[in-house]
């Protein structure tokens, strides 16, 4: 999914409209959906300041806005083997199953890694046992790494 669609996604999940969150982030009222719906179409990129605008009025990370190439499956392969060339992502088989893992031979990344992907681990056995809702599950992971959305707001001046 490109950083237009993930805007309009969270823009959609927050019941905002073009035109109020072109506002937000500093558009005139006269264009400001003009404006957003170029970025959600794809004809404009947003640059970074502008990106961590959009994730602050929509109350997610950036990261959670741009997105690698993932819109097939080719994308989403390549995707994975760049993560095993920089983190030592692995594939393995077990029990005729797929399953990603980290490798922990040499790998300086091990122990990081190892603690987000429990902290990923947790939050997912929380959803399953009923422990917390979809919604707040989705709220997690959309704020990652914080897990609460106020880190991410940021002030104009800020900028």
């Amino acid at each position: 999914m490109a950083i237009g669609e993930r805007i309009k996604f969270f823009r959609n999940l927050r019941g905002m409209t073009q035109k109020y969150l072109g506002q937000i982030v500093g558009f005139p009222e006269k264009t400001a959906d003009v404006r957003l719906a170029q970025y959600e179409t794809g004809t404009r990129t947003p640059k970074d300041d502008l990106t961590y605008l959009l994730a602050s009025a929509l109350g997610v990370s950036p990261m959670a806005l741009d997105v690698p190439n993932i819109e097939s499956y080719v994308g989403l392969m390549h995707t994975f083997f760049a993560l095993e060339d920089l983190y030592g992502l692995k594939i393995k088989m077990i029990d005729g199953i797929p399953s990603l893992q980290i490798a922990s031979n040499a790998n300086a990344n091990y122990e990081t890694l190892s603690g987000l992907f429990r902290d990923w681990a947790e939050e997912s056995d929380k959803l399953t046992a009923g422990e917390i809702s979809k919604e707040e599950y989705d709220e997690w992971r959309y704020t990652y790494p914080s897990g609460d959305s106020n880190w991410v707001r940021i002030s104009l001046s800020s900028i």
